[in-house]
């Protein structure tokens, strides 16, 4: 994994670390604040499946496809979710950024796009990436207009993609941002945080 190793990436309100089994408390505790495990189109693990989750994403992260991080809320230095590099292409110069959940205290709050923020930066500037993929669930409405927000453009729809655990199978919206769109996606975000937040 020399092109993308463990990072720890920083600002004033959120920290995303490298995911240890450590986080497993604070992210049982977070995955119950709404009971996010619930939502049938999503795959947040169920408290009692979090440490096998964690386990999961640090295998994936030794076989290089994979590079989870921890959302820290510098408020109370507690982990309130799970962020992704994930579908890695060095070659490339590619990823996506998924996986991601928060506890529903910070849903709708400025600390998701700082964090978007934070990995773009790394993906764009210290990565050289070509293009950072986001992939979500068609009917993941809230996901959807999240993404959107960022500024991230629909590149299409992969219709029968993949199979639930319900059984259901799973058309995949597919965004993207690239390169020569950062710049203005950067100021974009940065415009969205400096604006009152009522």
């Amino acid at each position: 994994m020399s092109w993308l190793e463990p990072v720890s990436l920083s600002s004033a309100s959120v920290n995303l670390e490298p995911l240890r089994p450590h986080h497993h408390d604070d992210l049982a505790e977070s995955v119950r604040d709404g009971e996010l495990w619930k939502l049938w189109y999503t795959s947040v693990p169920h408290p009692d499946a979090m440490r096998r989750e964690i386990e999961r994403r640090l295998h994936l992260q030794a076989e290089g496809s994979m590079l989870p991080f921890a959302v820290i809320d510098n408020a109370t230095g507690r982990a309130v979710g799970m962020t992704t590099y994930m579908n890695l292409d060095a070659a490339n110069q590619r990823m996506e950024i998924g996986s991601t959940w928060y506890r529903r205290r910070v849903q709708r709050t400025a600390l998701n796009t700082q964090c978007k923020i934070l990995l773009l930066t790394h993906a764009f500037e210290a990565l050289n990436c070509i293009a950072v993929e986001f992939r979500t669930h068609f009917f993941n409405t809230a996901s959807r207009r999240a993404i959107e927000r960022l500024g991230a453009r629909l590149d299409g729809i992969l219709r029968h993609h993949q199979r639930a655990d319900d059984g259901t199978l799973r058309d995949t919206c597919v965004y993207s941002i690239i390169a020569p769109e950062w710049p203005a996606v950067r100021s974009h975000l940065n415009w969205q945080l400096s604006r009152v937040r009522v």
